[in-house]
């Protein structure tokens, strides 16, 4: 095998971009912080921001008011939100791009964009919810573990 030629192990996996599920919060910072220094520089990223009408789905950057039942200003502020995701992401070295997805389930939207895309990875932390809290929502990170067939990253915080 030459040096250029790839090998059995690597020839089949994908070269996609690392899709990072971005909601503005401290996690989803500290997942694309703890992601560059696990994966070697300069690759691509898709920051992704899901949101809804009513129940956003993120956190907004801002302290400025919006309407969470109006969908062009849910919209609007989604776009503010995966800004800074993508400007972090920036700043860990990945060559990025951004993109806000509408969608009722946050897992799906994630599972669907790096399927399309052809990641390589997702990266999103978990929040480790428990009891009848965490049963009632769900997890979007096991979720998309579960449903993906892209290789995923969850990012914890260590207390």
């Amino acid at each position: 095998m030459t040096p250029t030629e790839p090998d059995a192990t690597t020839a089949d996996l994908p070269n996609g971009p690392v899709v990072f599920a971005y909601d503005g919060c401290e996690l989803s910072q500290l997942a694309i912080k703890q992601a560059a220094r696990q994966l070697a520089p300069g690759g691509d990223a898709l920051v992704v921001c899901v949101w809804q009408p009513g129940d956003v789905g993120f956190v907004p950057v801002g302290e400025q008011h919006f309407d969470a039942s109006n969908a062009a200003e849910v919209r609007a502020e989604a776009e503010r939100t995966v800004a800074q995701g993508a400007a972090l992401a920036e700043q860990a070295g990945f060559r990025v791009e951004s993109l806000t997805i509408e969608e009722s389930t946050a897992w799906k939207a994630l599972v669907q964009v790096a399927e399309e895309r052809k990641a390589s990875l997702i990266v999103l932390g978990s929040h480790r919810r428990s009891g009848l809290r965490g049963h009632l929502l769900g997890s979007v990170a096991a979720a998309v573990v579960q449903h993906s067939e892209t290789s995923v990253l969850v990012v914890h915080k260590h207390s």
